[in-house]
């Protein structure tokens, strides 16, 4: 199985994960932020990928420091459940709809890390109905997570909302186009039949 687990302490943060690329869209991890948790799952249902355990973090500052060292806890995790890349398809993109919102996500494993986001956010929090200020959801770090993600998982990674009203709609709608190309670059191809998918016969 292609699973890894990842534990990150610092004085900001206590995060650890573990990650089955070979799942069925489970998430059961402890996420203090309502929206956040929420994208997860989603993250975790449409990809098609399994994910376990904590998230901890100084929410007395703001969300900053807890959601971008979430971001590198997962990114970590896929880089290590994917060792050399060996079979894999590496690259992939999928577009999303979701009502009015509509977004585009490209990923390659290639060994290096960059990150394109445009979400046009309007960097307003996202404030749940019960006022519970842990559950709102700072959108100014939407691009933070991915940052993380990347530089750990070592991956380009392009994000682009095509258009779109509501916030709400742009974030998810860009967790599960992400994660759902993902999905499609990290699948074995059977043609490949074990081989690094690299020129050079390396990811590097």
């Amino acid at each position: 199985m292609r699973t890894a687990t990842v534990k990150r302490i610092t004085g900001e943060t206590q995060i650890e994960l573990t990650l089955n690329l070979d799942g069925t869209g489970i998430c059961q991890v402890e996420n203090p932020i309502g929206f956040f948790d929420h994208m997860l799952k989603s993250f975790c249902k449409h990809g098609m990928f399994d994910l376990s355990g904590s998230i901890k973090g100084d929410l007395n500052v703001d969300q900053h420091h807890t959601i971008e060292d979430t971001g590198i806890v997962l990114g970590e995790c896929f880089r290590k459940a994917l060792g050399n890349c060996a079979g894999i398809y590496r690259s992939s993109f999928f577009i999303y709809p979701m009502d009015e919102t509509l977004v585009q996500a490209a990923v390659d494993f290639g060994g290096r890390p960059y990150l394109v986001c445009n979400a046009d956010l309007t960097g307003m929090p996202l404030v749940s109905v019960s006022g519970n200020e842990q559950a709102s959801f700072q959108t100014d770090c939407f691009e933070d997570f991915w940052q993380g993600f990347v530089n750990s998982a070592q991956c380009n990674l392009h994000i682009d909302v095509i258009r779109g009203r509501s916030d709400h709609h742009k974030v998810e709608g860009c967790f599960k186009a992400v994660s759902r190309a993902i999905r499609g670059a990290v699948e074995i191809d059977s043609r490949r039949e074990g081989a690094i998918p690299s020129t050079k016969g390396v990811i590097a």
